[in-house]
């Protein structure tokens, strides 16, 4: 059986050990791959952001089933093209992936249907913006309406930084055209939860609860990242809390993607704000989250493929979802110099060195290339180290040793994932 994976990072590296676990036989393609996946299946020289290329190669090969990591093939409509041609994929369709691809999209669902989200408005000319900004409180928040690699949404504690951040936007074109439309919104206060939920547009199901740390350096200090580090299963959301979260949010969400003709198959990953009133919507992805991804994963006992397939074939209800009842714990390591321009080309030494544990511990590469002998950094997070055992901080010590195992030039790791619960 031939399976494709489309992405290049750490959750693609991830999805691929995890299909091979469960089923050594598979044969796997991975479009573009790193260094990493290369030793599990065949890495396929196509950019995530060529669809067409994929298509072709699709159609020459015929994958039984695609998996696909990001969102940018995902709104650029790779699920479309794929099944014109009969081909089973896992991801929603361009309409669909709009939730990720449009803030301003996402935030007239939520507004239309009454679902509970920030205060806020879009516009396309930066004066109106300033005018709306002026009326709406500090701190506040400045969205550029497309995709723009993580780095779209600006907190501006002043005026001043609010008009600097919607002159960056829309006149300085910071994000190019992801900029064209701005999202402004006040400011939510409370805790910060991920929520992964499966689906196959009629019923949905829960991963576990994980939790992300954004920020580059310890104490949730320094620039935003796309994710130094997670934890599952995380204790901040319990069942009644997943309990309110379906009724106000997911289930009226899925009413009205009925109402509205989206057809949502896949993964749909809900960032939300624990305020004293209750969750509130944040953002949508519609994909795994990295490195959610490394600590969701290694938890699933269900076969990868099954749910994918019953996600295809629209018949998840009927599918047993399975997770392993440990703790796992993910610590992310860069390059220097990340979250800006990383240094590039440093051989990554002592991945041969990081122990098995007992199939407890595993290295997923994100940012590697094989040169020459050599492993070596080819962009900003690097790799994962990932952890998972029947106690969470036995899962931490598991997950630090491994770190420590690991040398590249500049290398960058924060030393608290998942301290605060160890801790206790």
């Amino acid at each position: 059986m031939k399976v494709l994976i489309i992405g290049s990072g750490g959750r693609e590296h991830t999805m691929a050990w995890k299909l091979k676990t469960d089923e050594p036989s598979l044969k796997l393609f991975i479009a573009p791959g790193n260094a990493g996946t290369a030793s599990l299946g065949e890495n396929v020289p196509i950019a995530v952001s060529k669809v067409e290329e994929l298509t072709r190669w699709a159609e020459k090969h015929r994958p039984d089933m695609t998996f696909v990591g990001p969102e940018v093939p995902l709104c650029a409509g790779v699920v479309d093209a794929f099944e014109k041609l009969g081909l089973a994929i896992f991801g929603p369709n361009a309409k669909a992936a709009q939730l990720e691809g449009s803030k301003v999209f996402t935030k007239g669902i939520l507004q239309k249907y009454n679902l509970p989200t920030a205060k806020g408005q879009s516009f396309t000319e930066a004066n109106a913006a300033h005018l709306y900004s002026q009326s709406l409180g500090y701190p506040q928040v400045i969205k550029a309406d497309g995709l723009a690699a993580g780095k779209g949404v600006l907190i501006a504690q002043t005026p001043r930084e609010a008009a600097m951040a919607i002159h960056q936007v829309m006149v300085e074109k910071a994000f190019g055209s992801a900029g064209a439309k701005v999202l402004l919104e006040e400011f939510l206060v409370g805790r910060e939860a991920s929520i992964h939920v499966v689906t196959d547009g009629d019923t949905y199901r829960y991963f576990p609860v994980s939790q992300d740390h954004k920020r580059i350096g310890d104490g949730d200090t320094g620039a935003n990242t796309g994710g130094m580090g997670a934890y599952a299963p995380a204790p901040l959301v319990d069942e009644a809390m997943l309990e309110t979260i379906s009724k106000t949010i997911l289930d009226p969400l899925f009413i009205a993607f009925k109402q509205e003709g989206i057809d949502f198959r896949g993964i749909l990953y809900a960032g939300l704000m624990l305020t004293a009133q209750g969750p509130k919507v944040l953002e949508f992805n519609v994909r795994f989250g990295d490195p959610e991804t490394q600590v969701l994963l290694p938890l699933l006992e269900t076969p990868l493929l099954d749910v994918a397939r019953a996600v295809t074939e629209k018949r998840l209800a009927k599918l047993d979802l399975k997770f392993r009842k440990v703790a796992a714990v993910s610590v992310v390591m860069a390059a220097a110099n990340y979250p800006g321009e990383p240094r590039l080309g440093d051989a990554i030494k002592g991945l041969d060195s990081v122990p098995d544990e007992m199939g407890r511990l595993v290295v997923f590469q994100a940012g590697t290339k094989k040169q020459g002998r050599e492993i070596v950094t080819s962009g900003g997070r690097v790799l994962t180290v990932t952890a998972w055992d029947e106690s969470l901080e036995r899962a931490r010590e598991l997950a630090y040793h491994g770190v420590s195992k690991i040398q590249f030039a500049g290398a960058q790791f924060r030393y608290d994932i998942a301290a605060k619960l160890t801790a206790v």
